[in-house]
């Protein structure tokens, strides 16, 4: 038996989101029945200083043998840094990962990608030019559970589907629990293209986007149209999206199908805390449902509802459906290491991209998130939706 293929990593910001995905790094890759690829963290920069990359590596648990640097030029400059997982707020994305890639590393980009489309375009033109890998890390993408229920519909159990309907939302009182300054917060700071589509609503879209988008053939695939109602916050950005998307084409047949993304602020897809309101996502084919339990991000259960031919929509069955079945998919740590296993198995086998998450179809969900600002009259600060580069944040 082969030794596992061993990735190198370097992780750029030392934040919550760094945190969450290092301490998953270093999780036994046998815990999720993984043998052929691990991983271990080389390097880690902070933007302030060395001192609080040193700290964020021993609370890691990281080798005591890796880096602490006190700036991302740095970073990128080790030679024993495979790859490098940006962690910057998704304002800072484009000019993060393009330090990467002209460097030479390959990186795994926190969502959303970028801020907007082009953007996104030209991090992947750079990537391919340099020959180097690059992916959005859509965590919830590689969960089992989303590779299981993608499968059920590409194989037909679902029928054709027709529509998708995902939420996350949380309920906060934004003044309060952001304080006095909440304006600067990060979930509503323009300069950080704070907002709750490119923060929460990417969750939605995900849904919607891997259960009608990605399960059609490649060349099936088509841009949907947007219809948005959005209500803005006082800083402009926006604190509740409601967005109807129609895809041109849709697994099991030749129909339209209707994705329903929902996000924002003020209530929650969770409102006691119990996910007593589930489901938080409901993927609605002709023979049936499947309904995924909140939240979007990390599900670990969802329930598969056949449908019967002698329903009647005026009568209410007796008794409950035998026929029901539910499944669980604990997750054994916070579920981003499965991403970090993709990315593995891509550069071990010399991929540059991903085919559960490739470079197209990041760029069309920005391409629809940018309909979605448009309708909404969302513009960010020039300095982060620019394409130049370098640029000071």
């Amino acid at each position: 038996m082969s030794s596992p293929y061993t990735l190198r990593w370097g992780i750029l910001a030392t934040g919550g989101i760094a945190e969450l995905f290092a301490k998953d790094l270093m999780i036994e890759p046998s815990t999720r029945q993984v043998s052929d690829v691990k991983h271990t963290v080389t390097a880690a920069a902070s933007s302030s200083s060395s001192s609080r990359a040193k700290k964020f590596l021993q609370t890691c648990g990281c080798p005591s043998s890796a880096s602490a640097y006190g700036s991302y030029e740095d970073l990128v400059k080790d030679p024993n840094v495979d790859i490098i997982y940006v962690a910057t707020p998704h304002s800072h994305h484009y000019q993060n990962t393009m330090l990467c890639l002209l460097a030479g590393k390959h990186v795994l980009c926190e969502k959303a990608f970028t801020v907007n489309a082009a953007q996104a375009r030209k991090l992947c033109e750079t990537a391919k030019q340099k020959k180097l890998f690059l992916m959005e890390a859509v965590w919830t993408r590689f969960f089992p559970l989303s590779i299981e229920i993608r499968k059920r519909i590409e194989n037909g159990e679902l029928g054709a589907i027709h529509r998708v309907i995902a939420d996350l939302s949380f309920g906060q009182d934004i003044e309060n629990t952001w304080g006095a300054n909440g304006a600067k917060h990060r979930m509503v700071n323009m300069d950080l293209a704070g907002g709750a589509l490119l923060d929460l609503g990417v969750y939605p879209l995900t849904w919607c986007f891997q259960s009608i988008y990605h399960t059609v053939p490649a060349a099936q695939r088509k841009l949907p149209s947007v219809i948005t109602s959005i209500e803005r916050y006082s800083t402009g950005a926006d604190e509740k999206t409601s967005m109807i998307l129609t895809f041109p084409s849709a697994p099991g047949g030749k129909q339209t199908a209707h994705g329903i993304a929902l996000t924002g602020f003020r209530v929650a897809t969770d409102p006691d805390g119990h996910y007593t309101a589930n489901p938080a996502i409901k993927i609605q084919g002709t023979k049936g449902e499947i309904q995924v339990s909140g939240p979007a991000f990390r599900p670990t259960h969802y329930r598969w509802i056949p449908a019967e031919e002698d329903r009647d929509a005026q009568k209410i069955k007796p008794g409950k459906n035998p026929k029901v079945q539910d499944y669980d998919f604990p997750i054994p740590g916070q579920g981003m290491f499965w991403e970090a296993d993709e990315c593995a198995r891509c550069l071990r086998d010399g991929k540059l991209e991903s085919e559960q998450m490739g470079w197209e179809e990041s760029v069309v969900i920005m391409e629809t998130m940018d309909q979605v600002r448009k309708q909404g009259g969302i513009g960010y600060p020039e300095k982060i939706e620019t394409l130049d580069y370098p640029v000071a944040l």
